[in-house]
């Protein structure tokens, strides 16, 4: 009963995590209009991916890796700001004159690898659920599983990319060129903006 009580509570905080419009939101719904369904949920998995391996490392309170991220923290900013980047660039010269099929395969395992990397360059996630999974055991008055945490967060945060790229592709036919090419502009600038206010939110802390 504990550990059903704690996935559900775990489960809205990986949708709550996923939901708010940021980075991968954004490629999710730009590579779902230019590629498909396929490539814009790979997307979103890789950062489902990600949470759940830093949800790992905050349930089973790992301290050293926690420490090691926090200091770390500058680098992984700057990693994450450069591979942000790359990635406005691409998006800014993403050809639109017609859409790529629908399908899975191709630029898929990128898109998901890309995703992964791009969400754990953010190291201040870890803080966030070690915070967040402390309170949820505290609340529910008896032991907890690590892995009933882990996959709350994980099956709440893939829903969201799920119902993301669902939605956006059910609708992708009716982007033609000119909002296409819209689209992409705006991501990259939008991405460049998050890259730099990922590292001077860094430098922030830091100093």
């Amino acid at each position: 009963m504990v550990d059903a009580v704690v996935f559900w509570k775990a489960l809205v905080v990986g949708l709550s995590i996923a939901a708010p419009v940021g980075p991968i939101g954004l490629l999710t719904i730009q590579r779902t209009i230019q590629r498909g369904f396929w490539t814009g949920l790979a997307t979103g998995l890789g950062a489902a991916v990600a949470d759940a391996t830093y949800g790992t490392v905050g349930a089973l309170g790992v301290t050293w890796l926690v420490q090691a991220l926090t200091s770390a923290r500058i680098p992984l900013a700057v990693g994450g700001a450069v591979l942000l980047l790359a990635l406005a660039w691409r998006t800014w010269r993403s050809p639109v004159g017609a859409q790529e099929p629908v399908r899975a395969g191709g630029g898929t395992w990128a898109a998901f690898g890309g995703a992964i990397l791009l969400t754990l360059a953010n190291p201040a996630t870890v803080i966030s659920f070690i915070a967040v999974f402390g309170v949820l055991a505290a609340g529910v008055g008896g032991p907890v599983s690590p892995v009933t945490m882990v996959a709350g967060v994980f099956v709440g945060s893939a829903s969201w990319w799920l119902f993301l790229a669902t939605v956006v592709a059910a609708t992708r036919t009716r982007f033609g060129e000119v909002w296409r090419h819209r689209v992409n502009t705006g991501s990259a600038l939008v991405l460049v903006a998050f890259a730099v206010w990922q590292v001077v939110g860094a430098l922030g802390v830091r100093s």
